[in-house]
């Protein structure tokens, strides 16, 4: 594969964020140059279990830096400068004002840098200390998680760090390519606040704004049911997004009357008020089997389902080793996630040794493709978006694909979105709880949220008049990406010999659940199911409490590592003249972002377990409640200065002299004793005024954002996170933005997600079809503008 080849990334970073994004192009061919101190990148030297390594490098280290160099200088060095010169894309994680990205791009017009930090480069909270927990917290993407008689918990697995990269690699990338192809330059400002906000809220701020933002009083917290329930010897996860997938699970339990009960089980609301009583019927009968027996009969009625995976089972999973989703580290042999698509059957490149430290000081050659001069950002007029020119065709449904195909829109690609009236995407089926207003099925929040900036048509490729129309349109687009379950798209006859025969150029993208090949390949999975599998819920939940789903952010990341595989894709194309196949699974996108749950199991045979709100980055580290009702302070200490600021806080009381508190390993120890003693002074504070007390000491805290009003959040309202869309249906609210800044860009929200057919005039008239040819495919029902039988 050619790929990236020829790309240079310069990568500053000290955080996984990062290191993923440039792990990512490193493997799709980019040449990555690591600048380290003397002392290394911190990762070097991180275990989330805390082992001596000795001289030896971290396994998740290993893992991020296979296939790229290593350097050791500062910033000013002319060695560091005249590397900067040479690069295309320059990658940095330090606090706000300390590395000066956006006058590098001033000196060296033509490059792009991008900043990747906790809250973003600007706004009042830019240079708050902060913790994974701590912008989980002000995300607004923890209070929601749990059950309502216990604390809110956290997503386990620092799963901020592995979405922000993967977005934020979409963005760099990009950003590169464009001026690589133009000379313009960009400066990109990259927050994990709002990434989270993304990921782990499912648009909860315009849900709340689209319902007249009432007052819901007390804990908004809840579980979904069914998910995680216990088998004779495990765990094992179901979903039932779907109407017909609860019926289905209503039949598996051998309980089919319950589908149509007086009581409405089938209503999310129902099930928790009376959760005792549900969990009680379901686990009745789940606990008479294994879990390899619930699966399978599952699988049989196409019901979501799949093992609840630890960092040691996630290993021996059929699917997995038959489609080689892990390998061995070529430094050390543990096994590690494989890149997370296939581009022409193939992986993007075979990895190569992580550097050791200062590996190549004074050996990096000059770039094999220099960087032409260019324009930097604050010269730039009206700069083309990086994508623009490229047609997509979005035949995508529910979260993933659609915001896939929404960030290359708002990256300028034009997106025209087709469903089928008879089978409708099935996340517009949200919109049922407006069930009593006009056009309910237009109002979905997730809908709404995820498929702004494109155009949309209907046609029905159960018709041949339908499926002639897909079959030109492929014909004049440069992508054409799809996310049914493997069997669907081919029994419409647009495999990839026929998409290849239409169109020569165009780049067909698959995004099945669990990939075209292997044991597992026709069955159905959902975000729900990726957390299930690839461990991320294992570690997700308190520590007496069972494993708990993350609620979300599968499916951007399943998204985003689809739209990073298509600009490598487009990429080759430049190089190569042709289109190919492209795979990009769900869960392998997931098994990326739980890599550290399966290395630390692979490596040093250590089983992560969940752990509630504490975590490996902070001790103590944890979720307590204030004064009132559902005041809830978020705090981490993260270092030794920091405790040393806390007992300050705390007035230095006689219990924090203990010498052995004065290590994080201490604290570790001693963790249970803590939070007892913390717990205790908490309860008699006002939460605003703590968190603005131990931020001003230094000490990462936060209060818990309700996600229903992010948009008024002071960070995210400062950076103008969201845009108010005024969409024909449900008229003007606030949708969320990009999670990041391009100094170029001053709106990102051109067009509102279009209501079902909106365009279809519009699109076939562009094919060459007359008005009364259009009016026949509506009168027929191959288009229309409502889901049909309605």
């Amino acid at each position: 594969m050619y790929g990236l080849r020829g790309l240079r990334v310069i990568d500053f970073s000290n955080r996984i964020a990062g290191a993923y994004v440039t792990k990512l192009m490193a493997d799709a061919n980019a040449d990555v140059i690591k600048v380290e101190p003397p002392e290394g990148d911190p990762l070097r030297r991180w275990t989330a279990s805390h082992q001596d390594l000795g001289a030896e490098d971290g396994a998740l280290f290993q893992f991020l830096s296979c296939s790229k160099r290593s350097v050791v200088g500062t910033l000013d060095s002319p060695e560091t400068l005249a590397l900067i010169e040479g690069a295309d894309l320059v990658v940095e994680t330090f606090t706000p004002g300390l590395f000066g990205g956006r006058a590098l791009c001033e000196r060296f017009p033509g490059l792009v840098v991008l900043s990747i930090t906790p809250f973003g480069q600007t706004g009042p909270y830019a240079r708050r200390p902060a913790s994974d927990l701590t912008i989980q917290a002000e995300s607004g993407g923890i209070i929601g998680r749990g059950l309502p008689t216990q604390p809110p918990v956290q997503c386990g697995a620092r799963i901020t760090e592995w979405i922000g990269g993967t977005f934020a690699a979409v963005a760099g990338l990009a950003a590169a390519m464009r001026a690589r192809r133009t000379g313009q330059g960009e400066y990109i400002d990259f927050s994990l606040c709002e990434v989270m906000y993304i990921g782990a809220t499912v648009h909860m701020d315009l849900l709340s704004s689209l319902m007249g933002r009432p007052h819901i009083p007390g804990p908004a917290r809840s579980v979904e049911l069914p998910s995680i329930e216990p088998t004779s010897d495990g765990w094992v996860g179901f979903n039932t997004n779907a109407r017909q997938q609860f019926n289905d699970f209503c039949l598996l339990i051998e309980r089919p009357e319950l589908a149509d009960a007086e009581i409405e089980w089938w209503q999310v609301g129902v099930r928790m008020q009376r959760m005792q009583e549900w969990n009680e019927i379901v686990r009745a009968w789940t606990t008479q089997y294994t879990t390899a027996e619930v699966v399978e009969r599952a699988a049989r009625l196409r019901i979501p389902v799949a093992p609840v995976s630890t960092g040691r089972t996630v290993l021996e999973h059929p699917q997995f080793k038959a489609r080689g989703n892990f390998v061995p580290n070529p430094q050390s042999g543990f096994l590690q996630p494989a890149a997370s698509y296939l581009l022409g059957g193939e992986r993007p490149r075979a990895t190569e040794p992580p550097p050791r430290l200062g590996a190549h000081t004074g050996k990096i050659e000059a770039p094999s493709q220099p960087r032409r001069a260019g324009t930097s950002p604050d010269q730039a007029t009206n700069p083309e978006l990086p994508l623009a020119g490229v047609r997509i065709l979005d035949a995508t449904a529910w979260w993933a694909g659609p915001a896939a195909c929404q960030m290359l829109a708002s990256l300028g690609a034009e997106v025209i979105r087709m469903e089928a009236c008879q089978k409708p995407d099935g996340m517009r089926m949200a919109g049922g709880m407006f069930y009593t207003e006009p056009s309910w099925w237009e109002r979905s929040h997730v809908t709404l949220g995820s498929n702004t900036n494109k155009r949309g048509i209907t046609l029905n490729l159960a018709d041949d008049r339908g499926l002639a129309l897909c079959k030109q349109l492929i014909g004049s687009c440069d992508v054409f990406v799809e996310n049914f379950s493997p069997r669907v798209i081919e029994g419409f006859r647009l495999d990839w010999e026929t998409v290849h025969a239409l169109n020569s150029r165009a780049i067909q993208v698959r995004m099945p659940a669990f990939g075209l090949s292997g044991p597992w390949r026709d069955n159905v999975g959902f975000a729900q199911t990726m957390e299930q599998i690839s461990g991320l819920a294992w570690v997700t939940g308190h520590a007496d409490d069972q494993p708990r789903i993350q609620r979300g952010p599968c499916d951007p990341l399943a998204g985003m590592h689809a739209a990073f595989a298509i600009l490598v894709a487009l990429a080759e194309r430049e190089h190569t003249g042709e289109g190919k196949l492209l795979e990009c699974t769900m869960v392998e996108g997931a098994l990326n972002a739980a890599a550290e749950v399966a290395i630390e199991w692979s490596a040093y045979g250590v089983e992560l377990e969940r752990d509630g709100n504490r975590g490996p980055e902070g001790a103590p580290q944890n979720i307590y409640a204030c004064r009132g009702d559902e005041n809830w302070l978020a705090l981490a200490v993260t270092s030794d200065d920091q405790w040393l600021a806390l007992c300050d806080e705390l007035g230095k009381p006689d219990w924090s002299r203990d010498a052995e508190l004065g290590t994080a390993a201490g604290r570790r120890t001693k963790h249970d004793a803590l939070d007892e003693k913390l717990a205790a002074w908490a309860l008699e504070q006002d939460v605003e005024a703590a968190v603005g007390r131990l931020i001003a000491r230094g000490i990462p805290a936060a209060s818990l954002t309700d996600p229903r009003e992010a948009s008024a959040h002071p960070q995210m309202a400062a950076r103008g996170f969201f845009e108010e869309v005024d969409h024909p249906i449900v008229g003007a609210h606030p949708v969320a933005d990009p999670p990041f800044r391009y100094a170029t860009v001053d709106h990102w929200q051109q067009s509102p997600t279009p209501t079902m057919g909106q365009h279809n005039r519009e699109v076939l008239g562009e094919l060459g079809l007359s008005d009364a040819e259009i009016d026949e495919l509506e009168a027929d029902e191959v288009i229309g503008t409502k889901p049909t039988g309605l």
